[in-house]
């Protein structure tokens, strides 16, 4: 009777603290759709979106400020990139002119313009930093080819890539905006960024900072709306994420694994892969590779095996996440100014 009783209570007590494993929702202050997010500590995230919008909590989510970026009020921030409660990016999408990338070093109580696309058929789909200097950011094909503009001055000055250094596209090749994380970077120098289309999905690398690169094709799913929608590195392991968004539950073709550095990829395989669509994916700093987090419209998912097989964590729709630097806090957002945190990704699977 002693031993049922303990085994009783350890299978409820493992119960309750996976329990807690799940996205808790907070009050963002806006009912716009939210498509970026940055978090840069248990405390401290950005999240941008639709209508010129930027959001900032300071502490953990509790409360959030919301504002709109002057002038910006026709733009979509499909992305932004944090370094600390006072400095953030965001980029806008869209054609020609609408395609930017805005920075604040006061909170947001004030934006300035660093840059605005003006060649014609640019889109910008997604940007990174390397640190508050260096960063990057990525359009669809100009003139057949991928464009990509660098900066090394704190977003001062960006300038375009030699075109000579990227591969031609493919028929029908392009980035996607989903998420503004569809280009990673890591180490010194290195970068890479996803891509799809009718003729397959790829992912382009570089290690001399975005000045060259080379591509390799990825086995997502292929097709107008579909292809690599995300990726992150840990070191030589990295995740793409993706596979067609008019198929939000369909998860033939959703994700990829590659060992060494991007030269190669294989397939996740049935049944554990994640649950459908995914837009975005992260490692979870201080696992060593081990664990990821992966949302889409149709729920999110997490592995605590370098991603080969995945497990539900929630149901709730979200089109981006962003895990702080430690491991201990995550932010996802989502349609109608959706935002939720997770507490302690590092411990997924151990709790």
């Amino acid at each position: 009777m002693l031993k049922t009783t303990t085994l009783i209570t350890l299978l409820l007590v493992t119960c309750a603290a996976e329990a807690r494993a799940q996205w808790v929702a907070q009050v963002s202050g806006t009912g716009v759709r939210l498509r970026g997010v940055s978090a840069v500590s248990r405390r401290v995230a950005w999240a941008s979106g639709a209508g010129g919008t930027y959001a900032r909590t300071t502490d953990s989510g509790r409360t959030w400020k919301t504002g709109q970026v002057p002038g910006a009020a026709e733009l979509d921030f499909r992305d932004v990139d944090a370094f600390d409660a006072d400095t953030a990016y965001l980029l806008a999408i869209g054609e020609g002119e609408r395609s930017r990338i805005y920075k604040t070093n006061d909170g947001g109580r004030s934006w300035s313009l660093q840059f605005q696309n003006a060649r014609a058929g640019a889109f910008y789909d997604c940007m990174a930093f390397w640190d508050k200097r260096r960063g990057l950011a990525v359009s669809d094909p100009v003139e057949g080819r991928f464009l990509v503009v660098r900066t090394e001055d704190g977003g001062r000055t960006w300038k375009e890539a030699d075109a000579a250094g990227m591969p031609p596209a493919l028929a029908g090749e392009g980035g996607f905006a989903a998420s503004g994380t569809c280009v990673a970077v890591g180490g010194k120098s290195d970068a890479w960024f996803g891509t799809g289309g009718p003729a397959g999905a790829r992912v382009f690398r570089s290690n001399d900072g975005g000045r060259t690169w080379q591509a390799a094709p990825a086995p997502l799913a292929s097709g107008k709306a579909a292809g690599v929608f995300s990726l992150d590195f840990d070191g030589g392991a990295g995740v793409a994420v993706g596979g067609d968004y008019t198929k939000e539950s369909e998860a033939a073709g959703n994700g990829a694994l590659t060992f060494d550095a991007g030269k190669s990829w294989s397939a996740l395989e049935a049944p554990g892969r994640p649950g459908g669509y995914r837009s975005c994916v992260a490692f979870v700093p201080g696992t060593r590779g081990h664990t990821l987090v992966a949302v889409g419209p149709s729920g999110s998912d997490y592995s605590t095996d370098g991603g080969r097989t995945w497990q539900r964590l929630g149901a709730e729709g979200f089109h981006a996440l962003s895990i702080a630097p430690r491991g201990d806090a995550a932010w996802a957002v989502g349609e109608n100014g959706r935002v939720a945190r997770l507490d302690a990704p590092s411990k997924l699977g151990t709790r």
